[in-house]
């Protein structure tokens, strides 16, 4: 009975294990993906300024995109700073990026928006 018991506790052992060792493959990637996000925006968020300017320009005419746009702007690039340095200091925990799309580069004329990070 204790043989079948301790089997029982080392295939149970097993089967919870290996899911694990499946992510801690995919582990470096992740976090080196995430240094790399923060430090991306990090150093482009001023870029956010003239994007929000043009987007806002070419919605609303040119006067609303060079004041709102302008203000917009600013207000987008802290942020965008602001996120990528929060994933400089926590690039060892794998989650996603704060802000979308996620470089500022990906599909430029699109708003940018800020959402809840989740686990990768």
């Amino acid at each position: 009975m204790k043989k079948i018991l301790h089997a029982l506790l080392v295939i149970f052992t097993i089967f919870l294990a290996v899911p694990n060792l499946v992510y801690a493959n995919q582990y470096p990637d992740k976090v080196v993906e995430k240094l790399g996000n923060g430090l991306a925006n990090t150093v482009t968020g001023v870029a956010e300024i003239p994007k929000t300017m043009i987007i806002v320009g070419n919605r609303d005419g040119v006067i609303h995109g060079m004041t709102v746009g302008f203000i917009t702007g600013i207000a987008y690039a802290v942020g965008r700073s602001l996120s990528g340095a929060f994933d400089i200091a926590t690039f060892f925990i794998p989650t996603t990026p704060f802000v979308k799309p996620r470089f500022i580069w990906d599909d430029f004329n699109r708003e940018t928006s800020f959402v809840e990070a989740q686990m990768r």
